[in-house]
């Protein structure tokens, strides 16, 4: 496994390979890596002949109060964990590489990035689209591997590739939890003991919406009320958001739709399994904060 940490080395590894007739699969992470992140460069060895996995806790895309400094960092466990699923390349870049002293230029995100987070955390999708652009200019892939779990995230950049016209496929995979429904996420080890039954709330919630809107439920505002009504019950601190919205738009859906078929050049679908394309008729989206600690979780309505 190569470690790669100038830009246009790695950018020539992957040119190298395209000229050898092979694909390459690209995902990329912040690093502090868990099963999640593992299941998508499985999904990426899936999809092309040699995976890329890139680590790079992005500056640009936290804010002024946020965890940027304490953000987990666990590179030898990182290194160790891509070795043994056959990783053939990372990319490590400094900030100073990625971010040189002139740097100027970025990326304004599509209007997807408005709703939910964007409130919330102002100039963030800012800081992703710009990471993720300059991302896929120094690993030109034919694949990136997304997951689900950031589903705004995801979206933001599907609109962002289609709009640019990039010459990259983006794949989408389902979100991976542990035994007991937590989303797989770094930022669960800053959970203490004591709050992680309370961080249960949100799978707690979206279980409860998916069962309702199974149940016939198709109000809006009725789903996201049995979101909150769930969140308050379990305890956690803070909601910022508890919404049900449009799978491609996100914004409010006041009465659901029935699920149905994709419509052709509809861009990159959320997946209930890999390769699903089928149009969802809404997505639950939850942000929420325990003890300090801000969790994100979603699920696809259908």
């Amino acid at each position: 496994m190569r470690v790669i940490e100038i830009p246009k080395e790695a950018r020539a590894w992957v040119t190298a390979r395209h000229a050898e007739g092979r694909r390459v699969g690209f995902v990329p992470t912040m690093g502090a890596l868990h099963e999640g992140h593992l299941s998508l460069v499985r999904r990426a060895r899936d999809l092309a002949d040699h995976v890329v996995v890139s680590i790079f806790v992005n500056p640009s895309q936290f804010g002024p109060n946020e965890d940027f400094s304490r953000y987990p960092r666990t590179w030898e466990s990182d290194l160790r964990m891509l070795d043994r699923e056959g990783v053939a390349m990372v990319f490590a870049p400094t900030p100073a590489e990625m971010y040189g002293p002139r740097f100027s230029t970025y990326v304004t995100p599509p209007k997807v990035a408005e709703p939910l987070e964007g409130p919330f955390r102002p100039g963030h999708f800012q800081g992703v689209c710009t990471v993720v652009l300059k991302l896929f200019q120094i690993i030109p892939a034919q694949v990136a591997v997304f997951g689900q779990k950031d589903y705004q995230q995801a979206r933001v950049i599907c609109d962002m590739v289609a709009d640019l016209n990039l010459d990259i496929d983006i794949d989408l995979f389902p979100t991976v939890r542990d035994a007991d429904g937590l989303a797989l996420s770094s930022r669960n080890r800053y959970l203490a003991p004591a709050d992680r039954g309370r961080s249960l709330s949100l799978s707690r919630a979206l279980q409860r919406v998916d069962v309702a809107y199974r149940d016939g439920v198709r109000d809006g505002q009725e789903l996201e009320r049995l979101m909150r009504q769930v969140l308050e019950r379990d305890g956690v601190d803070a909601i910022d958001y508890a919404a049900v919205v449009d799978p491609l738009t996100l914004l409010p859906i006041r009465e659901l739709r029935s699920p149905g078929a994709a419509e052709p050049g509809d861009r990159s679908m959320p997946a209930a399994e890999p390769g699903d394309r089928s149009m969802p008729a809404a997505v639950a989206l939850i942000a929420a904060r325990i003890s300090g600690t801000r969790l994100l979780d979603n699920r696809i309505l259908r």
